[in-house]
């Protein structure tokens, strides 16, 4: 039991440094430090460690040393529970996720340092770290044995909402990657109304590309909002007995709220860092919750065939 609960404690400090991960790389791109350590990997300026500090380097280089041990610690997490978890059905697969996405994510920010690449690239890089954070928290989950508390090893999804948890899903990251566009083309001010781009001419067609990839964003945002309300809604209705999907949902669209609302004042509060980055921790901890339904639905479907 004494080993169980070290398992679960390494499993928590691995989700929140893949959190860090994330946060530190949107850190990264909003304070345009990408090169605070030169065209240098994985040295930094020409040193293993900088020899002069400026705020840049500072986030760059941080950035890079927590990838560096938050990578070691997934490894570790990795083979810990491929060796006491590996009955599990999902564990293995998770773990191999957590690591792939994990090294693809480093190697795409190494070659932007290197060599550049272009702004339709470089917003892939949070989507793809995005995945890897997805998966080491369902590791975590499972670890945790949620199934145990909210039984959710013995699900039974509709075709119905089946169907719309992998559509919504996998819209999602559509959604992630148009925000991280808008963040690599420098369109986050572009507009500076909400919730059109100007609000004098609301059905005015956009002027030009940076104006189209913001109001891509929030129409994509729109759709999203009006979709998970609309499973909520029938998760609410249909799912009373299954807690894990019923709250689920409901906190999956709490979070959808609160990423529109801290969308709304990124624009009103004119990059503020903080809402910017509680923009992006939101979409994170919707997009880890969506995989986890996803989780659900595959379990559903296992039940379904023993039965």
């Amino acid at each position: 039991m004494q080993h169980n609960r070290y398992l679960k404690w390494f499993a928590v400090a691995a989700t929140v440094g893949m959190l860090l991960i994330l946060l530190g790389g949107a850190l990264v791109t909003k304070t345009d430090s990408g090169l605070g350590c030169g065209r240098n990997w994985p040295d930094c300026n020409g040193s293993l460690i900088p020899k002069e500090i400026t705020p840049e380097v500072l986030i760059e280089f941080s950035h890079r040393l927590v990838t560096g041990v938050v990578s070691i610690s997934i490894l570790v997490l990795t083979v810990w529970t491929w060796r006491k978890l590996g009955h599990i059905r999902e564990v293995k697969l998770l773990g191999f996720l957590a690591m792939f996405f994990l090294i693809a994510q480093a190697l795409i920010g190494a070659a932007q340092v290197l060599w550049g690449q272009g702004d339709f690239i470089l917003a892939l890089h949070f989507g793809i770290s995005l995945i890897s954070f997805a998966a080491v928290l369902l590791l975590s989950m499972i670890v945790f044995e949620v199934d145990r508390k909210f039984d959710a090893d013995n699900v039974f999804i509709g075709k119905k909402l089946r169907w719309h948890t992998i559509a919504v899903t996998i819209y999602s990251y559509l959604v992630v990657y148009t925000g991280a566009l808008v963040r690599h083309t420098d369109s986050s001010l572009i507009c500076p109304d909400w919730p059109f781009c100007y609000n004098e001419t609301p059905f005015a067609p956009p002027n030009n590309m940076y104006e189209w990839v913001q109001m891509g964003h929030r129409l994509a945002v729109l759709i999203i909002f009006i979709w998970i309300a609309y499973i909520t809604w029938h998760a609410v209705k249909e799912y009373k007995n299954q807690r894990v999907i019923y709250y689920g949902w409901v906190i999956a669209f709490t979070i959808v709220i609160l990423q529109v609302i801290a969308g709304m004042f990124v624009v009103l509060t004119r990059l503020n860092l903080t809402v910017a980055l509680l923009h992006s921790l939101f979409i994170s901890l919707l997009f880890g919750l969506l995989c986890y339904m996803i989780m659900l639905v595959a379990r559903s479907n296992y039940n379904e065939k023993k039965k």
